[in-house]
């Protein structure tokens, strides 16, 4: 299937239509293997060889790991011995986008290094929130005594209805500036970012770039396409200025939401970097109806980086672990946003 020369404008329309559009020819592939334990592998292999993103970008020689790993295959071996020495296969790539997909178990990478969690619920529930505030839509809010608002997503696969966003961005309208904390939430669906994202936006904005595979190639992809997001239409819009808190358990959609939140003139992103996964997730099957979960599409900022492995912030803040009662990210936050008060306060 060929693409459409004006894919920048199907994207501005709807990115995700777009995006089924260029996952069309890349799930196709030979089923030539056989449903036996070498048939099985050679499947999973040959599907990662010819449609997975990120081999050059991480550097990972594929033939090498199909070699070494084939010779602990053999068709006498059990499912679970197969699914474990294909399990261990795919952590090569480190990529939490990447999963074995079987009725007794799911493979996954979350070897990840060790970070500070940055984050921790209670501190803000107990000490900023005195346990009072609203919840919809997954996301709870309030406005401090601090008159600036607050606001927690936890899981971007928490739909966000656009009624209740008018709801909450009225009731926070009053506030001198808004925090958004998304540390710890470890993705979902792109359709919620960028519900949330055009309700900061007054004009159409460059999200970002995407690009698909064009062949069976490591290096074959096409062109970067540019996608836009467009002011949400007879909603209600916050326009004053915006700090993001995000850490090492911002993952995938979130990665997304803090990649583009970043690129807005009102907007600081502080805390740590994301976690990253830039990679749209994409499932094929295998002979013996095991599925392979992989990242297919890379997107990438407005810049044009990937941002696979993380979004770093524009002011980097540790939390200290061995305080029970204070979160240094929003502190910062609020220093910020009492910075940007006063200097409007003074131009006026």
């Amino acid at each position: 299937m060929k693409l459409p020369n004006n894919a920048t404008t199907l994207i501005t329309t709807t990115l995700w239509t777009f995006i089924a559009l260029m996952l069309l020819p890349s799930c196709a592939h030979d089923d030539e293997w056989t449903d036996d334990q070498l048939g099985n592998f050679d499947a999973l292999w040959s599907i990662m060889d010819q449609h997975y993103s990120f081999f050059a970008y991480k550097d990972v020689d594929w033939t090498e790991v199909g070699e070494r790993y084939r010779r602990m295959v053999d068709n006498d071996m059990s499912d679970r011995e197969l699914f474990d020495v294909c399990a261990a296969m795919l952590k090569e790539l480190k990529d939490g986008h990447t999963n074995l997909i079987a009725s007794h178990d799911v493979s996954r990478y979350w070897i990840w290094e060790q970070y500070p969690v940055n984050y921790d619920e209670r501190i803000i529930d107990q000490y900023y929130l005195n346990f009072d505030y609203k919840m919809a839509s997954g996301i709870k809010y309030q406005i401090l005594s601090n008159n600036y608002a607050y606001m927690y997503y936890a899981s971007f696969s928490s739909g966000i209805g656009e009624g209740n966003l008018d709801q909450i961005l009225t009731y926070l309208s009053t506030a001198d500036g808004l925090i958004i904390d998304v540390r710890s939430n470890g993705g979902g669906y792109l359709t919620n970012v960028q519900t949330l994202v055009e309700r900061f936006i007054d004009q159409k904005t460059l999200a970002g770039y995407i690009c698909h595979k064009t062949g069976t190639g490591h290096d074959d992809f096409s062109d970067p396409y540019a996608y836009y997001f467009e002011p949400a239409k007879d909603h209600v819009h916050y326009l004053k200025p915006v700090v993001v808190l995000a850490n090492r358990g911002s993952f995938s959609a979130t990665n997304n939401f803090v990649s583009i939140m970043r690129g807005l003139d009102q907007v600081t992103v502080v805390g740590d970097t994301t976690g990253g996964g830039c990679g749209l997730p994409f499932t094929s099957e295998l002979p013996n109806g095991w599925r392979v979960r992989f990242s297919s599409c890379p997107l990438m900022d407005r810049d044009g980086h990937l941002t696979e492995y993380g979004v770093a912030p524009d002011v980097r803040v540790d939390m200290d672990e061995s305080d029970a009662t204070r979160d240094a990210i929003l502190e910062r936050a609020f220093e910020l946003l009492d910075a940007v008060t006063i200097h409007h306060t003074n131009a006026k």
